[in-house]
């Protein structure tokens, strides 16, 4: 398909394998507070119903649950959702748990008071019609609140930097642009929206360690890797390590890096 008609659904399925891949719950579990954070942004209320959206390991969800919400957690990875099954669990939270597309969410509309989504919906292919969906689902007055990494931010030069050796699916737009105040309101036009800019810190042993953790865990850097070969792969991990030393705050002996993402509450009217 040409750039100015881009075949989302087989975008999709590289994209649901990409996230498939490595053990992104290692990873997400470090994002945890970003899932507290967000449910505090949008004054949740005990008994409220809830829907996590490209919920991957259940940061979002189990936020919820610990707040005595009425939790529905979905993805369009399996295991990505058995990973959440397995904390809900173990911290005897309840949860339901439901296979889907944030494309395609299956519920009528109306369903939801609250509508989350930590660093999730912002990677669908389709950008408005996940937009949609998230309004669809949310009943009026009620409240969808995201997390979304900036364009400027690590993360958001993390992928500039992958896209560099592995270019993007053609005609599909930055997952970073859902960072911006500007496209939040093409995306959502007509609602009340209020964003403020949050940081991250990574915290990890070394700029050594994090690439390991990513290279093995990630699923967008376990492939770039695994799409390239030989010297490619070294210039990559150049670029990386560049990045990383270029981000960190700590000093040689350690690594923090500081990643801003903007934390959202659009009110639906």
């Amino acid at each position: 398909m040409s750039a100015e008609n881009p075949d989302f659904e087989a975008i999709k399925q590289r994209q649901q394998a990409t996230w498939a891949a490595g053990d992104y719950a290692v990873v997400g579990t470090t994002l945890q507070i970003v899932g507290e954070q967000l449910c505090e942004a949008v004054d949740m209320r005990a008994g409220e119903r809830v829907l996590d959206v490209a919920a991957g390991n259940g940061n979002a969800s189990l936020a919820a649950a610990r707040r005595f919400t009425d939790v529905t957690s979905t993805d369009y990875v399996g295991a990505l959702l058995e990973r959440a099954k397995e904390r809900a669990n173990a911290e005897r939270l309840r949860i339901k748990f439901q296979e889907a597309d944030a494309e395609a969410l299956p519920f009528p509309e109306n369903s939801f008071d609250v509508v989350l989504s930590t660093f999730g919906v912002m990677f669908a292919p389709d950008q408005v019609k996940c937009a949609s969906e998230t309004l669809r689902v949310c009943r009026r007055g009620g409240r969808i609140g995201l997390a979304n990494w900036v364009p400027e931010g690590f993360i958001g030069q993390l992928f500039k930097t992958i896209g560099k050796h592995v270019p993007p699916p053609a005609g599909v737009k930055s997952p970073a642009l859902w960072g911006t105040r500007e496209r939040l309101e093409e995306l959502f036009p007509g609602q009340e929206i209020r964003a403020d800019k949050r940081t991250f810190c990574f915290r990890y042993k070394s700029p050594e360690h994090w690439l390991e953790v990513f290279k093995t865990y990630y699923g967008p850097t376990n492939r770039a890797f695994a799409a390239l070969s030989g010297d490619k792969q070294d210039a990559l991990r150049a670029d990386l390590m560049d990045l990383l030393h270029r981000s960190n705050r700590a000093g040689p002996e350690t690594l923090i890096v500081p990643s801003d993402y903007l934390e959202i509450v659009v009110t639906k009217k």
